[in-house]
């Protein structure tokens, strides 16, 4: 029904920047709020950001605050994720999830999910 996919992920050195992109589609003249999340191995994906589908709202992890952008295209449903000051904890897959409804914090509220882009931070 909705396709969604991520591109952008890569390898980086500790400091350096990447810019994932997402985009959402399948439904003719729908709009989504969209969000990244990440799983490192051993691990539960986490929140990381979100933005309303007009992109006047945002909220960020704690862990990313200050350092990660979101931003969207509302007429296209594409989610942009900068990502600068890279540290080796941020590496994990990245994935974009899209949903009906307001930005939310919570994985299980998204409808729609990608495949998800590896995102490696070497020191």
């Amino acid at each position: 029904q909705v396709q969604v996919v991520e591109s952008g992920g890569g390898l980086q050195q500790a400091g350096g920047s990447l810019r994932l992109t997402c985009t959402a589609s399948g439904r003719t003249g729908s709009t989504y709020a969209m969000g990244w999340f990440r799983q490192a191995p051993g691990e539960e994906r986490e929140f990381v950001a979100t933005i309303s589908s007009r992109g006047g709202i945002t909220y960020y992890a704690n862990s990313v605050k200050g350092r990660f952008t979101i931003s969207k295209v509302y007429a296209n449903n594409t989610a942009y994720l900068q990502m600068n000051s890279l540290k080796p904890e941020d590496t994990a897959v990245y994935y974009c999830a899209a949903r009906n409804g307001l930005p939310s914090q919570t994985l299980g509220e998204y409808q729609y999910w990608g495949q998800g882009t590896q995102v490696t931070v070497s020191s």
